[in-house]
């Protein structure tokens, strides 16, 4: 029989079309799974808890294979990273049970959006954050985050080329604070739609630069009309940070420090 492997992985999605294997244009699946069928001398095909956008980077992504080839978790690792371009990295790799599913057993999945708010521009940050030079209103930019929490129909921040069934999302929290300079936005919630988490992120720098109000934000999501709502925010600043598992599967995940180290702030 095969055996399952669950790895962790981080990336830098600034030169990728997303997460998904495509045609005509590179994806950072296609980029893994080149290096680990290399390893294995045979094809591997990788599953990912979740399917990132263009430019969107991630922490701790996690994803899962299945192999006949013996390698040892170490020779895994080494052998990947040798052969993954410098903004991929394989942060982990263990072991799973064969009923083990990156993206079907998932219960939950978590985001950040990173928000430098500064008058001048970043160099060595540049396209790993959003920037935004003008002062925002952020106490009313919190008041509206925690509205999104619960079970609610997202429609309106919902991008036209979605393609998932329905529109009903349960997000458990959406916390935004200040850290220093950056504007974090810890999200987490059972599943997102396409551009969901950006198109909040929209939504949000509209009520802090005052282009719309707290009271706003219901009345907008119970339009269920995305061509209501603020333009969508950059790719730049959105990382996904983990996925969360029926315990059974999720103690024999690592828990390691995030990359870069600011994700895990505060």
């Amino acid at each position: 029989m095969p055996q399952t492997y669950a790895i962790g992985i981080e990336f830098i999605g600034t030169n990728y079309r997303g997460w998904q294997r495509q045609e005509e244009v590179i994806g950072v699946q296609a980029v893994i799974e080149y290096a680990l069928t290399r390893i294995a001398n045979e094809p591997i095909e990788l599953i990912a808890a979740g399917r990132t956008d263009a430019g969107v980077h991630a922490g701790n992504m996690i994803a899962h294979f299945c192999t006949h080839a013996n390698r040892t978790p170490y020779n895994w690792l080494r052998g990947a990273n040798s052969l993954l371009p410098d903004d991929i990295a394989l942060r982990w790799l263990v072991p799973m049970p064969s009923d083990f599913h990156a993206r079907f057993s998932a219960i939950a999945r978590r985001y950040r959006y990173i928000t430098l708010n500064q008058p001048y521009r970043p160099a060595l940050l540049h396209h790993q954050v959003t920037h935004e030079f003008a002062p925002l209103d952020i106490q009313s930019m919190i008041a509206a985050s925690q509205q999104l929490v619960g079970t609610h129909d997202f429609s309106s921040f919902r991008a036209a080329a979605c393609q998932s069934n329905q529109p009903i999302r349960t997000v458990s929290h959406a916390d935004l604070f200040m850290q220093g300079a950056y504007l974090v936005l810890d999200i987490q919630a059972d599943g997102f739609l396409h551009h969901m988490v950006r198109n909040i992120m929209g939504t949000l720098f509209a009520i802090g630069r005052g282009e719309m109000s707290v009271d706003e934000l219901m009345p907008l999501m119970h339009a269920k009309n995305r061509s209501l709502a603020p333009p969508t925010a950059a790719a730049d600043g959105l990382y996904f940070i983990n996925a969360y598992y029926p315990e059974k599967f999720q103690k024999l995940l690592p828990k390691l420090p995030l990359t870069p180290l600011w994700l895990n702030l505060p």
